[in-house]
């Protein structure tokens, strides 16, 4: 058996005949070891040193991937429009196993779940069918709305369900760490910082915690947004958040909510937006750069875009419910040349396709994907895309094959 190892600092490896041993160093220091037994043998080794990052310029630490938790307890976009007993076991399964795996991020909002009335979904489908993400988003936005001013029917808010989860988890054992990431809903009637900080209280009494580590926007406002991100700030400086982001800034609101914040000693942490293979928009419109050159982390959600960059689907079998609308035979058809080459790089990995998109992702530096986990199984593989690399020629390869994809829809509210 040939044995290449490469390390950027000295380490020890432990070889055993044909196999070789995953070994876990407990440093701050950056060492990687990259050891290849055969073609179809790689495992890539790293240091728990590497196992957490700085969110933007905070003193925040956060896993290099996160869990998205906008189906746990949703009824208007995933689950197939139910909430039982099973989806909620998967739910905490799906937790506990992020955690088990060092995946200790989290993301909510106070708009994820609670689901509304079959009634007012079909209202708005009627009204908004052109945009379908949009409308979803929308009936998300009227979720927030229902808690404090109407009354729908529905399963039962993320934030209620990942402070249940919390609170399970710390009984069986005190020491487990969870980093929250939690937003707040930018909507109109909304208005001044006074309301960021009472929305922020709503949602850590839902939590039942007394502080979150990341406070995010999670859009710009119609207007009003300098009140905002002075509510942000308030949060920062009251104690009930460690750091503060935003979601789906442009360019220039990005630079003005990091100058703002700087006025008064806080860093902008980071911005969530929609990123993966087949959704660059962040690289096209400055978004990225702009993240990098300030030293703002990029959260990118619907990072295996929704599901569509697994293999899962295919034109034989597209995804049910909205995202059928989306993802349609015909765009899964003119997809496949992709999904067979990352299938085939991930089989020299000994990865799955997930795994891979994910990888690249993180490969393109100060971004934390952060994909959503509806059961164990999925964020044990989640949790594969981390402690090994993808080659530039790989990186660069996949993104060339992805440009000859046409772009599927984005959020609206990213152009404002």
């Amino acid at each position: 058996m040939a044995l290449h190892v490469s390390i950027s600092n000295p380490s020890f490896l432990s070889v055993s005949g044909q196999n070789i041993r995953r070994v876990h160093y407990h440093s701050h220091s950056k060492q990687t070891i990259r050891a290849i037994a055969s073609s179809e043998d790689l495992v890539t080794l790293s240091t728990s040193g590497e196992d957490k990052i700085n969110l933007g310029g905070s003193d925040l630490k956060v896993s290099k991937l996160g869990i998205g938790a906008w189906s746990w307890g949703d009824t208007s976009y995933w689950n197939n429009f139910e909430w039982d007993d099973r989806k909620l076991k998967a739910a905490k399964t799906a937790f506990d196993a992020s955690i088990d795996s060092g995946i200790t991020l989290i993301d909510t909002a106070e708009v994820y779940g609670a689901g509304v009335s079959a009634e007012m979904r079909f209202l708005i489908s009627h009204i908004c069918m052109l945009n379908i993400i949009f409308v979803m988003k929308f009936i998300n936005y009227i979720n927030a709305f229902s808690m404090s001013s109407l009354q729908f029917t529905g399963a039962i808010n993320s934030e209620t369900l990942l402070g249940r989860f919390i609170k399970e988890r710390k009984e069986k054992d005190p020491t487990a760490e969870v980093v929250v990431a939690t937003k707040y809903a930018a909507l109109p009637w909304r208005l001044g910082r006074k309301s960021v900080l009472s929305a922020l209280k709503d949602s850590l009494s839902r939590l039942g915690l007394s502080s979150v580590e990341l406070y995010q926007l999670h859009w710009p406002g119609i207007w009003g947004n300098e009140g905002y991100i002075d509510g942000l700030g308030d949060a920062v400086e009251q104690g009930l958040v460690k750091a503060v982001g935003v979601s789906n800034y442009s360019e220039k609101r990005l630079r003005a909510a990091y100058k703002q914040l700087k006025s008064r000693g806080i860093p902008l942490a980071s911005n969530q937006v929609n990123y993966s293979l087949i959704y660059r928009l962040p690289e096209e419109n400055s978004v990225k750069a702009t993240c990098d050159e300030l030293g703002i982390t990029l959260i990118a959600y619907s990072p295996i875009a929704q599901g569509v960059l697994t293999g899962k689907y295919t034109p034989e079998n597209p995804p049910t419910g909205p995202r059928g609308r989306i993802y349609t035979p015909d765009f899964l058809t003119k997809l496949q040349p992709l999904l067979n080459r990352i299938k085939e790089i991930g089989q020299n990995y000994n990865k799955t396709p997930t795994q891979v998109v994910l990888n690249w992702l993180v490969a393109q530096e100060n971004v934390v994907p952060i994909p959503g986990a509806k059961n164990a199984e999925q964020a044990k593989e989640f949790a594969g895309a981390l402690g090994w690399r993808l080659t530039n020629d790989e990186v660069n390869e996949l993104r060339s094959l992805a440009s000859q994809t046409k772009p599927v829809i984005g959020f609206p509210v990213e152009k404002l």
